[in-house]
């Protein structure tokens, strides 16, 4: 549970959002008692078959609430990843105009806004209370289960400790995330081309052929 929320960025605590899955498992729970009222009146159920509901109403709530949280971790790494590549393009030019890797960051962190951009300032207010940068960046990839990411902070981190240059290093992991990208959408675009065709197959199909043979059939009928 921290895990995840770490990953979504949010300041709540386990326990804070224990307390919502509590309120999302009351809300439920009235929402099973008026579905039980609606029943009941309509006709008699049992005592147990109507708590039986609310407390089916309760799981729902607290169920639902911890698939959102999910939904919502989801829903962020692929705003991160989605900036990423440029994120990385800007940090390129910022490294190959002469700024050091700490003032790219921060130049990133102050002009772009976005979740990656949020978890560079964090990582840099991080160095600035002593730790070093790369245990911050570590951090930051450690964060997220972005592979991407963390294959991004390691080259920073060793083009750091090596001394090699360190805007192609960036710019050719952009190059690999708009790849991935890429890739990924054209697995979406044939997945929802799948999809698209079921319809077509079970649905326009069939209809098709029955307007096509029903001519036929009904002048043998008359024919018979």
């Amino acid at each position: 549970m921290e895990k995840r929320l770490e990953r979504l960025g949010s300041k709540a605590s386990v326990e804070q959002f224990r307390a919502q899955q509590v309120l999302a498992a009351v809300v439920g729970a009235a929402l099973g008692g008026a579905l039980t009222t609606l029943i009941a009146a309509g006709n008699g159920l049992s005592v147990v078959s109507l708590v039986g509901l609310v407390l089916i109403g309760a799981l729902l709530g607290v169920l639902g609430r911890d698939q959102a949280l999910d939904w919502q971790v989801r829903r962020r790494e692929q705003r991160i990843l989605a900036e990423f590549p440029s994120v990385a393009e800007i940090l390129a030019l910022a490294v190959g105009a002469g700024e050091g890797p700490l003032g790219a960051l921060d130049r990133v962190a102050r002009t772009c806004n976005g979740d990656l951009a949020e978890e560079i300032a964090r990582a840099l207010a991080d160095a600035r209370t002593g730790r070093s940068l790369t245990d911050a960046l570590n951090d930051l990839a450690s964060r997220t289960s972005i592979r991407s990411l963390a294959r991004f902070v390691d080259g920073i981190v060793v083009a750091m400790e090596r001394g090699t240059p360190l805007a192609d290093v960036l710019r050719a992991q952009a190059q690999d995330v708009r790849e991935l990208t890429r890739r990924r959408l054209m697995e979406a675009g044939g997945r929802r081309e799948i999809g698209a065709m079921v319809p077509v197959v079970f649905l326009i199909l069939p209809v098709t052929v029955i307007f096509a043979l029903y001519p036929g059939l009904a002048v043998l009928e008359l024919t018979v």
